[in-house]
């Protein structure tokens, strides 16, 4: 269950990532997070482009691949910019704005999917490498000063969150429910 030897994402029919039930904090953290990396990539199994596209409620652009690309960007931020000090734009806005990444109007799984399964072998990456929970960086948008601990659990947060988004957009395509 350690960072070399897990794939990106669950393979379709494969189960998500089981947190341990007794293992150490970082065991645990890493364990939530991919869960709920491989929650949102089985919540968009199976679609087309097309269905991964279809927004949530017009006028809203919410859609199964506009989270995909967000959380690209949440990984980007949070673990090269923050952790990792490194001077990168987000994915899909030079500007800084979070919310172009949910207009998936145009794109398409591979891209999508692409730019989200580099962004977490990256943020695996800087997490392995990091020597404790208790590292630091500084926010890149706010310059606070935020441990390895806090971005990690607040992926975990961002991540369920927006799961909770991913299963009503799932339902609505093609009234697939269930965790």
């Amino acid at each position: 269950m350690t960072g070399d030897s897990r794939r990106p994402l669950r393979a379709e029919g494969e189960e998500r990532t089981a947190p341990p039930l007794t293992g150490t904090e970082r065991e645990t953290l890493r364990a939530f997070l991919d869960f709920h990396r491989e929650t949102l990539a089985m919540k968009c199994e199976g679609l087309s482009d097309e269905q991964l596209r279809r927004a949530s409620s017009p006028p809203s652009t919410l859609s199964l691949l506009g989270l995909v690309r967000h959380m690209a960007e949440v990984e980007r931020a949070w673990f090269r910019r923050t952790i990792a000090g490194e001077d990168v734009p987000l994915v899909w806005s030079d500007e800084g704005d979070f919310q172009v990444a949910y207009d998936a109007g145009h794109s398409t799984r591979t891209e999508a999917f692409t730019a989200w399964e580099t962004e977490i072998a990256h943020a695996r990456r800087i997490e392995r490498e990091a020597a404790s929970l208790d590292v630091t960086g500084r926010n890149a948008r706010t310059g606070d000063e935020v441990s390895l601990r806090l971005v990690m659990l607040h992926l975990v947060h961002e991540y369920a969150r927006h799961n909770g988004h991913a299963d009503l957009l799932r339902e609505a395509v093609d009234g697939t429910t269930g965790v």
